[in-house]
């Protein structure tokens, strides 16, 4: 049978969805990208924030239609189907099967019930059967499952469970098959990446399984993304600053920097940390990339809040910003805070901040014309005139790309690290000539 996937929400959320596929190419199931093709349809859902849920259900209902031409099963798994299955059940009947994230010890055996075929079992967690979709030299590597944090406005640790660290020699074992396949750069993921082990060794080892994997011959790029402020150590910034193979990049999800907001946000870091660790970074790494990500619109935040965020994203010049407005999730301890903000004002706040982040990073990205950085070339652009790629400067599908002109032969250099010169900008991309 014909197989088609969506996978919807974050890069954790897509490696769920690689070894869904990997589990039926096992099976002599076709994956196809075109769903008018599909018998099957899975869809993999994410229910973070309400615009996350209301991309989830559009999702489903458009694949949906689907079933009218040559489809015979619609499945929906993830986040969303988690938190709302039995809603889900009876508002949009035309699904045939709802697996939730909390039951993918039970996927194949769900999937076999609902296709009348033997039963065979299958282990979800077997990260070989994954089948790869960032591309041939580049693929996530999740380390952890789950979230102890509670930050008040936060549905994940109701969804996804508590911090669960996977074993170092299991996540070793996975990258060393990875770099087998070809795969050259790594991007580790986890709710927290910095909590990695506290739950199996009694401390943070993600500095002992950085270095671990430094040691994978054919691994050139790694880096680790969502690093709270308050658990990120000398001892990981040391590594970062010293290794060959990690990229000078740090993502540091702040949320706030006024001290009453953190409060409320029940977030473990202030002003003065945050204000510390940036400061600290910097100096250690003066060719790091810094990037964060902030909210607006939460329950009770000011005028003067806002403003003090501002005044600080202004002040502080984050290479690469993320900024959403808050979201009331239901069951989250926010929900139940007074003075939620009026949508307008949310939307007002949000534009302001990424309309000043536009400019500083044009600003910042001026600063790079006429150096020479190396960068992984993934794919050519629709008109045929540019090469698109990445610097370690660039986490795929959140910052900029490099497009690079004068193609010569336009297929030679994919899946190739090349000297680039930066020649032009533009708000968050740069422009580039090979060397």
């Amino acid at each position: 049978m014909k197989i088609g996937f969506v996978s919807l929400g974050c890069s954790k959320n897509l490696v769920d969805t690689e070894m869904m596929i990997g589990l039926f190419e096992k099976h002599g199931f076709e994956i196809v990208n075109n769903p008018s093709v599909a018998e099957i349809i899975l869809i993999n859902t994410c229910g973070f924030i309400e615009s996350a849920k209301q991309e989830a259900i559009n999702t489903i209902l458009e694949m949906s239609e689907y079933k009218k031409k040559k489809c015979q099963y619609i499945i929906a798994t993830g986040c969303l189907v988690k938190r709302y299955k039995e809603e889900l059940k009876k508002a949009i009947p035309e699904v045939d099967l709802w697996i939730g994230c909390n039951d993918y010890e039970n996927f194949w055996r769900e999937i076999t019930a609902l296709l009348s075929k033997e039963e065979t079992k299958e282990d979800f967690l077997d990260y070989k059967e994954r089948k790869i979709t960032t591309g041939e030299k580049m693929a996530y590597l999740k380390i952890a499952e789950g979230c102890s944090n509670h930050c008040t406005y936060c549905a994940i640790p109701m969804i996804r469970g508590p911090f669960i660290s996977r074993k170092k020699e299991d996540i070793i074992k996975e990258a060393k098959n990875l770099a087998n396949k070809g795969i050259q750069e790594l991007i580790i993921i986890a709710q927290d990446t910095t909590k990695y082990g506290i739950d199996l060794y009694g401390k943070s080892t993600l500095t002992n399984l950085l270095k671990e994997l430094s040691e994978i011959e054919e691994i050139k790029w790694i880096r680790f993304l969502y690093s709270y402020p308050e658990t990120i150590t000398d001892e990981l910034i040391q590594i970062v600053k010293h290794s060959n193979k990690i990229c000078h990049y740090f993502d540091i999800p702040i949320q706030h920097i006024s001290n009453p907001v953190l409060k409320r946000m029940n977030r473990h870091s202030n002003e003065k940390s945050i204000r510390e660790i940036i400061s600290k970074i910097r100096k250690e790494i003066p060719d790091v990339i810094i990037r964060s990500t902030v909210m607006v619109g939460f329950p009770g935040e000011t005028k003067e809040d806002f403003e003090k965020l501002y005044n600080f994203i202004k002040e502080t010049e984050f290479d690469k910003l993320g900024a959403f407005t808050y979201s009331k999730e239901e069951g989250t301890a926010a929900e139940k805070l007074k003075e939620q903000l009026h949508p307008q004002t949310k939307k007002s706040r949000y534009h302001k901040i990424m309309q000043l982040q536009q400019e500083i990073s044009k600003n910042k990205l001026k600063e790079k014309i006429g150096k020479v950085y190396e960068v992984l070339i993934e794919s050519i652009s629709f008109d045929g005139k540019y090469y698109i790629g990445r610097t370690y400067m660039d986490v795929p599908d959140t910052d900029g790309v490099v497009f690079i002109k004068n193609i010569e032969k336009k297929k030679e250099h994919i899946g190739q690290f090349v000297n680039c010169k930066i020649i032009e900008v533009q708000e968050y991309d740069l422009i580039a000539q090979l060397v």
